[in-house]
């Protein structure tokens, strides 16, 4: 018997690797990966057994139905009898048929999505059979249970600002390539003068700009630049968010906006509010960065806690 695991690759992804180590038994079975193939989900999938699929995008609708028989021959080939998502259009591409087939389907929101739930959620509350789970006490409410929360394994800490200023830092702009976001490169860039900066830069174009950009990055040599880094700055990406926090870091979120073209919606501007609050990040707009806020960004860490609690799962 086996457990699929789907995800969008970015946050989608990092979440769902986060909370496969906390659900609960399942009588030993197996687990198979879902996701599309890029140097994130390669290089964090290193060593499991994956199924690699075309990309859906955002509202994706041929994108879905063109995937759905990946999920009728994995229940096949692979005898799924419980599937767990974070979403985001790949979810939909799965659970449903899945569900239909009797097999116990747990959706879990993303954490990016503070005051409610994704179109790709609000699609499964209509989809009979799907487990549906926030990550926000608050947001529990009908079919919609609180499990736990990715943020559950963290806990602020106070560290000595950099005693010689700042040395290094790391820009990540996250995987996402529908939406550039060259104003923080753009706001970066006067702060960051004379620091040794890593610029993780999606796809963002960066022509022009002073910099030597790294569009994508393995997981592991991200994490460990993180890890050494001052400072980091990034968008308010729940992926790039977890990736910080999980290298000791207090990132500075720095949300992208509808307004301007650069997002669908406004939930990076909720989710760095929401880790503001819980003293994990510094929020910032892009106009207003200093470089004040990256000295106080430096002066914090982020520890982990040893032992999170298991993800509830209704059976």
């Amino acid at each position: 018997m086996t457990t699929l695991l789907v995800a969008t690759t970015g946050g989608h992804l990092t979440q769902l690797f986060d909370v496969a180590g906390r659900l609960p038994e399942d009588n030993g079975g197996g687990r198979v990966w879902c996701t599309h193939a890029n140097a994130q989900s390669r290089s964090l999938l290193a060593g499991e057994d994956v199924e690699w699929i075309p990309y859906i995008g955002v509202k994706d609708l041929p994108g879905v139905l063109r995937t759905t028989p990946v999920a009728h021959r994995l229940l096949k080939q692979r005898g799924v009898h419980r599937a767990v998502s974070t979403g985001s259009g790949i979810a939909l591409a799965f659970l449903p048929y899945l569900a239909a087939r009797g097999v116990r389907t747990h959706y879990i929101e993303s954490a990016a999505r503070v005051e409610g739930p994704s179109v790709s959620g609000r699609v499964l509350n209509g989809v009979p059979g799907v487990r549906l789970y926030t990550q926000y006490r608050r947001l529990a409410a009908g079919r919609w249970r609180y499990g736990g929360s990715v943020f559950d394994g963290f806990r602020p800490a106070p560290a000595p600002a950099p005693a010689a200023g700042l040395r290094r830092a790391v820009v990540t702009l996250g995987t996402a390539e529908e939406f550039p976001f060259r104003r923080l490169l753009e706001a970066a860039v006067p702060l960051l003068d004379g620091v040794d900066t890593l610029w993780q830069t999606g796809g963002t174009p960066t022509e022009g700009l002073p910099i030597e950009p790294q569009p994508w990055l393995p997981a592991a040599e991200l994490a460990g630049a993180l890890a050494a880094a001052d400072v980091v700055i990034t968008h308010a990406g729940v992926g790039s968010a977890l990736t910080a926090l999980r290298s000791g870091r207090c990132p500075v979120l720095v949300p992208r906006e509808t307004a301007r073209g650069e997002a669908g919606d406004d939930h990076q501007e909720q989710l760095a509010r929401e880790l503001a609050e819980r003293g994990l990040a510094v929020h910032r707009r892009a106009d207003e960065l200093t470089v004040e806020d990256l000295l106080e960004a430096a002066s914090r860490r982020v520890e982990r806690v040893a032992h999170p609690p298991t993800f509830e799962l209704v059976p």
